[in-house]
């Protein structure tokens, strides 16, 4: 007998998605509004209770191709994620059988293209660099943070903060990020890297990301990083960067940062109204 389902007009479809291992839960709220409370974002992030992802992402209707908006697993939003951005845009480039598009987040307007061979590229724009825009909490030079380590400061649509060391394996990521990601220095939490500079165009990075924790790999954390490392003179601005997940290419460029790597579309799935009605 084959599996059968049922689903009611209360159920809530969703997409798991994953950039390198960066696992994401999609829900496309084109068609209808989906509201979204923390206790359910939390839940969905719940992984043995519920769904599991790093970051939840809602496709929107934008002025563009889509709106899209993030959910870190704490709940909090953030205005960029770089992974799920590229996982969305592969699903909406296979979905209309464009080749580019034009997607708009709460970090302004962001381009895709597909690179071909299932790379797809996001145009993370400009990197913020001015103390008040990533946002730091007073004024200061963010290429070298008063943080031991010396850290460089960045913002990619949300904040990051990369150390670079000698050897990012012998760094205890689980004791290093909480208090780097809650330092008094960032008044809205931020990313945390540790890179190890491989040679002139080759970063290996991991990281600590704000409101999730490790993870194995993050697009606006690997950007942040390439533009660190390009304005410390450790690398040029076009740099592979190998993360615990994976590669991505980051490619700095006049006209922003790019960041082009592999996506996957594991499965649809459907939350069901007894699990949405226990986590209100």
């Amino acid at each position: 007998m084959p599996f059968m389902t049922t689903h009611t007009p209360s159920d809530l479809p969703f997409m798991k998605m994953h950039g390198l291992g960066n696992d994401f839960v999609v829900i496309d709220a084109r068609a209808r509004e989906i509201p979204l409370s923390q206790a359910l974002v939390q839940g969905i992030a719940d992984r043995r209770m519920g769904v599991g992802f790093d970051q939840l992402a809602v496709i929107g209707v934008g002025k563009g191709d889509a709106h899209l908006t993030f959910y870190n697993a704490d709940g909090s939003t953030s205005a960029a994620c770089g992974n799920a951005t590229r996982c969305i845009a592969r699903f909406l480039m296979d979905e209309t059988g464009k080749a580019a598009l034009h997607l708009t987040t709460d970090r302004g307007d962001l381009f895709a293209q597909d690179r071909g061979n299932g790379l797809t590229a996001i145009n993370m724009g400009q990197p913020q660099l001015d103390w008040a825009e990533i946002p730091l909490a007073r004024e200061m030079d963010t290429l070298e943070l008063p943080i031991d380590g010396a850290p460089t400061a960045t913002g990619m649509g949300n904040p990051h903060c990369t150390f670079f060391v000698d050897d990012v394996e012998a760094i205890d990521l689980v004791a290093f990020g909480p208090p780097h990601e809650h330092h008094v220095l960032y008044p809205e939490r931020t990313n945390v890297q540790v890179a190890q500079i491989v040679g002139p165009d080759h970063i290996r990075m991991r990281v600590w990301e704000r409101g999730v924790g490790v993870t194995l790999a993050s697009g606006s954390s690997s950007c942040a990083t390439a533009v660190a490392a390009a304005r410390r003179g450790l690398t040029g601005r076009r740099v592979r960067i190998d993360l615990d997940g994976g590669t991505l290419e980051i490619d700095w460029r006049k006209d922003g940062v790019w960041m082009t790597g592999p996506t996957m579309h594991v499965a649809n799935g459907t939350l069901t109204t007894q699990f949405i009605a226990a986590c209100t």
